[in-house]
């Protein structure tokens, strides 16, 4: 049901009432609104526009002069300052003018994913004799270990800092000197002349993860048009995926060549001098423009300016046009609204640890614990190291096959995308994780009785990948921006990434010394064990959110 009321007159809207619209039913809100204020200085000029989206839609949508009443919808994508109630109606834009400030940022994904994939093929190298080029090649298990996860615990590192700086650095300079770091990274560890320095390289290269993964969601929620930000921001997986399928590429061309493992880790060195150049020639988010006006670091008119040009030149429309003039002063109410919201929650960090928001925290930071702690990382990482126990002796082999595990992670990746809002989150997560559970017994198997079977090892790593790209790869995430109240969604986001990071690193650094202590058929065993828990878990704890806004996420399944 809807209805609307033409206006002419002039009707005040203060942050308060704004808020309200979030926390109250449609028709309470709608007469609340009506309420003459003339010595109010929060006026908004001859309209009243209120929003209502359709059930299940995530764009949101404007029109001028009329009250819309409706059910559903969503108000907010994750990692992004709270979006304006009041935005324009969808705006016209170019394919053209949005493609590089999407893909620069983009790239910082798929250097991360490129590590996973590269050093799947970089551990077999490393440790040839014949192949390393190296006299320090036999490397013992914690070596091993350290080598794989120091990216990993350089990302916890820079994930970590990054939430006290962000907001100074800003999304553009912060990806800036994410490239530099990755470009870094890898420079020093594709030159190592030792395993010291080696792992100062990957502690480096990790470094940039962190920044990068915090930096680019963020800069491409701020910069895109709001009518294909959540197709954008969706992607963010899928280049992950397309570095990983690049890494297992180069992998395979290099595994036969002398000091390949150089070859390997150098070649993010191009792709990160491209997102660094990329990202100088960008523009800052005008809402971090916007965002440091609120916060009394410069003159208001001045970053207001520099907003508007910024925004002109991401549509690439003139300076200073009149709809990115209109637009920026829209931006600037809602960022003043969400600033003052933060600033009467007194930023109390606690809060994320009470009441519904505990709650919200159990489900989300279980969601990513479990992601890694049913080997995800280990698989990956190791997947060259898993397909040459399996029979393809040969690393020149090995590599290949990694490489066709690639190419099947992406194309189930396309599967979870196109059908998680057909499907809803819980089937496939309950699916997907007792397929996860199954190939894991499946590994267990093939090493204590079934060794005479390679493609038992071969089907199984394609069950896991397969599994796990349509259920804790993508929902994991979709639902961790989704379940977080909207006051404490950046402190609980950042735990589920802290989680996240610190998880796969401890992971990824234990399965090689517990693959030799434990034997590879009790680790799959134990990893297939704690599968069986997860599954538990999501079936027990984790609710369906499928059609659902934040809004009754919040009120309906968080009490």
């Amino acid at each position: 049901m809807a209805f609307a009321v033409s206006t002419q007159s002039h009707f005040p809207l203060t942050p308060l009432q704004r808020n309200q619209f979030k926390n109250s039913s449609p028709r309470a809100f709608f007469c609340s609104c009506f309420k003459s204020r003339p010595d109010s200085s929060h006026l908004r000029s001859k309209q009243l526009t209120l929003l209502v989206p359709k059930l299940g839609s995530a764009p949101r949508h404007r029109q001028k002069f009329q009250v819309k009443v409706g059910t559903g919808g969503e108000f907010a994508d994750s990692g992004e300052v709270a979006d304006s109630l009041a935005s324009d109606a969808p705006e016209s834009f170019s394919w053209s003018s949005v493609i590089l400030p999407f893909i620069f940022p983009a790239l910082g994904g798929l250097l991360f994913g490129y590590d996973i994939g590269a050093t799947s093929g970089a551990t077999l190298s490393l440790q040839s004799a014949a192949l390393s080029g190296t006299t320090w090649f036999n490397l013992s298990p914690v070596q091993l270990g350290l080598v794989v996860s120091g990216s990993l615990y350089g990302a916890l590192l820079g994930s970590t800092l990054v939430y006290g700086i962000a907001d100074f650095l800003g999304r553009r300079r912060e990806l800036i000197i994410a490239a530099g770091l990755y470009l870094l990274g890898s420079l020093i560890t594709g030159c190592a002349p030792d395993l010291n320095v080696l792992l100062l390289g990957r502690l480096l290269y990790g470094l940039g993860i962190g920044l990068a993964m915090h930096g680019a969601p963020l800069y491409i929620a701020e910069t895109c048009p709001s009518q294909i930000r959540g197709t954008l921001i969706s992607l963010k997986e899928l280049f992950i995926v397309l570095g990983i399928l690049l890494g297992f590429s180069v992998g395979s061309f290099e595994i036969d060549v002398v000091g390949g493992w150089r070859y390997m880790y150098g070649f993010g060195t191009p792709v990160a001098l491209l997102m660094g150049l990329g990202m100088w020639s960008l523009p800052p988010s005008p809402r971090w423009l916007l965002l440091r006006a609120v916060q009394g670091k410069g003159a208001l008119q001045e970053y207001k300016d520099k907003a508007m040009v910024a925004l002109s030149k991401l549509r690439g429309r003139p300076p200073g046009d009149k709809l990115s003039e209109k637009l920026v002063d829209d931006a600037l109410l809602s960022v003043k609204t969400a600033y003052e919201d933060e600033e009467k929650s007194g930023g109390n960090f606690l809060e994320v640890f009470q009441g519904p928001n505990l709650k919200a925290l159990t489900i989300g930071g279980g969601l990513v614990l479990f992601q890694q702690i049913t080997g995800q990382p280990s698989v990956l990482y190791y997947a060259g190291s898993i397909l040459q126990t399996a029979g393809f002796s040969a690393a020149a082999d090995a590599t290949r096959v990694s490489v066709i595990i690639g190419v099947f992670k992406l194309l189930m990746t396309w599967v979870a995308v196109a059908k998680v809002d057909d499907l809803g989150r819980r089937p496939l997560l309950i699916g997907g994780v007792s397929g996860i559970a199954i190939s894991l017994f499946l590994l267990s198997a093939y090493y204590k009785f079934l060794g005479g079977f390679p493609l038992v090892a071969v089907g199984a790593l394609l069950l896991y990948v397969g599994c796990y790209q349509i259920s804790f790869g993508p929902i994991s995430w979709l639902m961790v921006s989704e379940i977080f109240p909207l006051r404490t969604r950046g402190r609980g986001i950042s735990l589920a990434v802290l989680t996240n990071f610190g998880s796969n690193a401890i992971v990824t650094f234990a399965f090689s010394p517990l693959k030799e202590y434990l034997g590879a058929e009790n680790l799959f065993l134990l990893f297939g064990a704690i599968a069986l828990v997860s599954l538990l878990f999501v079936v027990l704890v984790v609710p369906e959110t499928k059609g659902l806004s934040l809004e009754e996420i919040e009120s309906k399944i968080l009490k």
